[in-house]
């Protein structure tokens, strides 16, 4: 298992902290995520044998948001 602390730009309200939250738990791999709007970061722990941080930032991207 592994955890990734991944910057999201562009969250202003909790329906994006939602927006985000469901985007990365749709991830097959994907096994806890915590999204903080005031910190503007998402982490994540994850099953790296599935999944990797360059598809977490993707979906944070296509949901929206950008990433860095």
């Amino acid at each position: 298992m592994a955890t990734a602390m991944i910057s999201v730009i562009g969250m202003t309200c909790g329906g994006c902290v939602n927006a985000v939250t469901k985007a990365l738990k749709s991830v097959d791999g994907v096994l806890d995520v915590q999204v903080e709007l005031e910190a503007g970061q998402a982490t994540v722990q994850f099953d790296e044998s599935k999944t990797d941080i360059s598809m977490l930032k993707e979906v944070i991207e296509e949901a929206g948001y950008d990433t860095n």
